[in-house]
């Protein structure tokens, strides 16, 4: 993809996100977008076919960004420039939330915040099962592998979720300490 077309996206992109903050998703319409973003209908089309694979290709981009820079400790954004990456990818994962580069936490707590809760469990199935129940799952073998990944990316969202309702008033240090302490003995 070309700057050009980097940069149509990423109009169309935040002028979505600045909608979804304003009403609920089933009352923003194509037009509403384009005009926010500033681009022509055809444009508009030419990037996505509907305004659900717009949602679908935003909540890829918002999610797979931050699940993928927690995975990669070399990737921090200058989150560490004066202290230690932290071995826990879910505190990784929470130090990306707490930055909102993308103000991914008003789109997870906005009207529409189901559908972004939706996307964001589905984006931490697949780090939870590579990073944990793969790798590290000692207990409870008897339990369904797609249970207990479902199980730990819903209580991980549910965490973020009452983190951003507390305001934030946790680190994320202390929030993976919580979150770790009630998870591995499931493993």
């Amino acid at each position: 993809m070309d700057r050009r077309q980097q940069k149509t996206r990423r109009a169309i992109f935040t002028a979505f996100s600045m909608l979804l903050a304003k009403k609920s998703y089933s009352k923003i319409t194509v037009q509403e977008i384009i005009d926010a973003a500033d681009v022509g209908r055809t444009t508009f089309y030419a990037h996505f076919e509907t305004k659900d694979d717009l949602l679908k290709a935003l909540c890829e981009e918002l999610f797979g960004h931050i699940i993928s820079s927690a995975l990669d400790c070399t990737h921090t954004h200058g989150l560490y420039s004066d202290r230690n990456v932290p071995e826990s990818v879910f505190c990784h994962l929470l130090q990306h939330l707490q930055e909102d580069e993308n103000n991914i936490l008003a789109l997870l707590s906005c009207e529409s915040s189901e559908l972004f809760l939706r996307y964001f469990k589905d984006s931490l199935n697949e780090l939870i099962q590579s990073q944990f129940v793969k790798q590290n799952r000692k207990n409870n073998t008897d339990i369904p592998q797609d249970f207990l990944v479902n199980h730990i990316s819903g209580s991980f969202v549910e965490m973020v979720l009452w983190w951003i309702r507390g305001r934030m008033k946790q680190t994320p240090e202390e929030l993976d300490r919580y979150f770790r302490t009630v998870i591995e003995p499931i493993l």
